[in-house]
C-alpha cells in the first residue's frame, strides 16, 4: 500500500473521496467532516449508503470487503459505462488503507430503510456488521476514523489543508455542499459553488482585474470517437488579467494535481495555438516577434478539471498527471472552441493577443540583455549586487539571499574581500522543466547569470566562460 506518512490527512481524504464519488455519480448532495475532541475524524454523506448485502463472490458483507480488501467496491469498475469510470481515490488502494492505518474505524450505513454498523480495529473486523434499527427516509454513510499515530511522522491533521481539500470538492461538484466542523472550538466552515469552476475562479482573483470576460467551456468525447473513451474530456474556466496574482489549479477525476501534468499541457497547447492563429490571421504580430506558449500564459489564470479513463500519475500520491493521451485530449477539446470565441468578439481577441505580444516583446528584450560586453570584458552587473574586491575566481563566493533585508544582514557579516551578495525577490523560477526563452525572461535568473558571467545552459552545452 502507498500513502503519505507525514500526517493522517491522506487517509481521511480517501474516505472523503468515496463520498465525492457518490456525489459525482449524482447520488449525494452533502459531505460533512467533523474533527472530534478525541482526535478522530468522521466523514458523512447523504448518498446511497455502502451495500450491506453479501458480496457476490464471497460470503462477507460488501461493506466489510470494501474496508479490508485492496481495490474493492464499485468505484473500481472502470469501464466507460460505470458510474465510477472517472472516480477519484488518491492512491489506487481505496479506503482499505485508511482502515489498515487506523487504531479504530466505525462505519455506519443508512440503506433500504435500515441503519447498520460495523467496527474495525487495526484493519481487522472487531464487531461484525449488525442492524441497529429502522431509519425510514434516510440514506448515506458515516465513517469515523481514529488514525494510528505510529504510522505517521506527525499525528496532527493539518486543518487548513483539509479545509482546502473540502473546498476543492465543492468547486468540482457544483451544487454539492461540503462542511468542516471542529468540535473543540465549535467552528464550522461550509462551501457551496452553484457556479462551479467559474464562481471559484472569480472569487479567487477578483472581477476588477479581468482584462476580458472569463471564458468557460467543457468538452467530452462522444460514443463515436475511435481515439478516446466515451465521457473523457475536461471542463475549464480561463481568465486573463493585467495585474495581481495568477491562480492555476487542476484536477483529474476530482483528484488535485498541484504539480500539473499533461492535462495542463493540453490546455496550454490548445489556447496557445488558438491565440497564435488569431493574432497571425488579424495581422497583429509585429515583425521580429515570435509568440511562445509562456507569452500567452504569463497572465492567464485557470481552473481545469479533466476526466480521464485509467489516468497515469507520477508516483502513487498522484500529484502530477503523466498520461500521454491527456495532452491531445484536452488540446483537441480546447483549441477549436477558444478560437471561435476569439473570433466571435474581435475586441476580446485583440486584447488577449496584445497581452501575449507584449509579453513576447518583454521576453525577447530581457533575453537580449543576458550578454557580456565583449569589448571591455566587463559584465553589466545587476544593480543590487554587492560585489567583492578580489578577482581570484577560484576563491570568490556569491551568496544568494531572499530580499533586501536579508541582503543587509549578509553584507554586515561577509568578508568583502572575496564574498559577494545578491538579494533576490521572492522564490526563484524552478528551471528544471522551463523553456530556455522563459529562463532569459525571468529577472532573477537574468541577474544570477550576469553576476556569475555565465548564461544559463544545459549539461551538454558549451557555455562561454570568457
Amino acid at each position: 500500500m502507498y500513502t503519505r506518512t507525514e500526517n493522517p490527512l491522506h487517509i481521511i481524504q480517501e474516505v472523503i473521496d468515496n463520498s465525492a464519488d457518490e456525489a459525482l455519480a449524482g447520488y449525494a448532495k452533502r459531505i460533512e467532516v467533523v474533527e472530534h475532541t478525541d482526535g478522530s475524524f468522521s466523514v458523512q454523506d447523504d448518498g446511497r449508503g455502502i451495500p450491506v448485502g453479501p458480496h457476490p463472490e464471497e460470503k462477507s458483507p460488501v461493506v466489510e470487503i470494501v474496508y479490508t480488501r485492496l481495490h474493492a467496491g464499485g468505484k473500481f469498475q472502470k469501464d466507460a459505462s460505470s458510474a465510477y469510470a472517472f472516480s477519484g481515490g488518491l492512491h489506487g488502494v481505496g479506503v482499505s488503507v485508511t482502515n489498515a492505518l487506523s487504531l479504530r474505524l466505525v462505519v455506519t450505513v443508512w440503506r433500504d430503510g435500515q441503519q447498520w454498523e460495523i467496527e474495525f480495529a487495526s484493519g481487522e473486523v472487531k464487531t461484525p456488521l449488525k442492524k441497529l434499527g429502522p431509519a425510514a427516509g434516510r440514506s448515506g454513510t458515516r465513517v469515523q476514523v481514529w488514525p494510528d499515530p505510529k504510522y505517521f511522522d506527525e499525528a496532527q491533521v493539518p486543518r487548513q489543508e483539509l479545509a482546502r481539500s473540502l473546498k476543492a470538492r465543492a468547486v468540482l461538484l457544483p451544487g454539492v455542499t461540503t462542511q468542516l466542523l471542529v468540535e473543540k472550538s465549535a467552528q464550522s466552515s461550509s462551501w457551496l459553488y452553484a457556479g462551479g469552476l467559474e464562481s471559484y475562479l472569480l472569487e479567487s482573483i477578483g472581477e476588477t482585474s479581468l482584462l476580458v470576460p472569463m471564458w468557460s467551456h467543457e468538452g467530452y468525447v462522444g460514443a463515436d470517437d475511435e481515439t478516446f473513451a466515451q465521457g473523457e474530456g475536461a471542463q475549464w474556466v480561463v481568465a486573463f488579467t493585467q495585474e495581481g496574482s495568477v491562480l492555476r489549479e487542476s484536477f483529474v477525476n476530482l483528484i488535485p494535481t498541484p504539480a500539473g501534468g499533461t492535462h495542463e499541457a493540453g490546455l496550454r497547447d490548445g489556447l496557445f495555438s488558438a491565440v497564435k492563429a488569431f493574432a497571425e490571421q488579424q495581422g497583429l504580430v509585429p515583425k521580429g516577434v515570435k509568440i511562445l506558449p509562456e507569452d500567452v500564459f504569463s497572465r492567464c489564470s485557470f481552473v481545469l478539471s479533466a476526466k480521464v479513463l485509467d489516468p497515469q500519475f507520477q508516483g502513487q500520491i498522484k500529484e502530477r498527471l503523466t498520461s500521454r493521451d491527456a495532452l491531445r485530449l484536452v488540446a483537441n477539446q480546447a483549441r477549436g472552441p477558444f478560437e471561435i470565441w476569439l473570433n466571435r468578439d474581435l475586441e476580446i481577441g485583440r486584447r488577449i493577443a496584445d497581452l501575449a505580444i507584449r509579453a513576447a516583446q518583454s521576453r525577447q528584450k530581457a533575453a537580449s540583455k543576458v550578454e557580456k560586453r565583449k569589448g571591455s570584458g566587463v559584465a553589466v552587473l545587476p544593480g543590487k549586487l554587492t560585489d567583492c574586491e578580489s578577482t581570484d575566481l577560484s576563491r570568490n563566493e556569491l551568496f544568494l539571499v531572499e530580499g533586501d533585508s536579508a541582503g543587509g544582514s549578509a553584507k554586515m557579516g561577509r568578508d568583502k574581500n572575496f564574498q559577494a551578495i545578491l538579494p533576490l525577490r521572492g522564490k526563484v523560477l524552478n528551471t528544471w522543466e522551463a523553456e530556455k526563452d522563459r529562463l532569459f525572461a525571468n529577472a532573477e535568473v537574468h541577474d544570477i547569470a550576469v553576476a556569475l558571467g555565465v548564461d544559463p545552459h544545459g549539461e551538454q552545452d558549451s557555455p562561454d566562460f570568457s
